[in-house]
């Protein structure tokens, strides 16, 4: 980790309010700022509600100078689709799953590991945001798959989509590139 990315998330977790989603968006947060992962301006939220996440969360920290963002968000087709997909399965009527899960809609633009492309640390990060904020969509990841392969899964099938070829996962050419580890960073 680049020492200014584990100084600010020093920083930010010692300025973080009492809430178990503050150390994934102290990663994902220091993250963006130091220019790790693919988040786009306000890491895909708003400029208000990035405010908002930051005073909720942060309310002791005051380091933060927004510089100019070089990464644009991506015009992305399936961005209302996926908002629905989570809204589907917050873990309560708290605003902070919307916020999340626009920040996860932004990390699904990249193309490596969803937990690399959103500036967390490890997937298991990943994992436990999933299963805190949006419990029944987590839950239903029963075998572990890639979660942005899962979300995508998750959104074809909501269409009706059948993306796999085959009859179950285990018979499909692509299982290994689906369930293959991901406790590396991609290359």
């Amino acid at each position: 980790m680049p020492d200014r990315r584990q100084q600010m998330f020093a920083e930010l977790m010692d300025a973080s309010a009492d809430d178990e989603n503050a150390a994934y968006l102290a990663s994902m947060l220091a993250s963006w700022y130091t220019g790790v992962g693919v988040l786009p301006a306000y890491m895909g939220l708003t400029p208000e509600t990035f405010h908002a996440m930051l005073q909720r969360f942060f309310p002791a920290f005051t380091q933060l100078k927004l510089a100019q963002a070089d990464k644009v968000s991506s015009d992305m087709p399936e961005q209302q689709e996926l908002a629905s997909l989570f809204a589907a399965d917050y873990a309560d009527d708290d605003e902070m799953r919307a916020w999340i899960a626009d920040i996860l809609i932004a990390g699904c633009a990249g193309r490596r590991h969803l937990w690399e492309d959103l500036g967390l640390f490890t997937r298991k990060d990943l994992t436990d945001m999933m299963h805190a904020n949006f419990p029944q969509l987590a839950q239903r990841n029963t075998r572990d798959m890639k979660w942005k392969k899962f979300i995508y899964k998750q959104l074809c099938e909501r269409e009706g989509i059948i993306a796999c070829p085959a009859p179950t996962c285990d018979a499909c050419a692509d299982f290994s590139v689906c369930f293959a580890p991901e406790d590396e960073p991609s290359d």
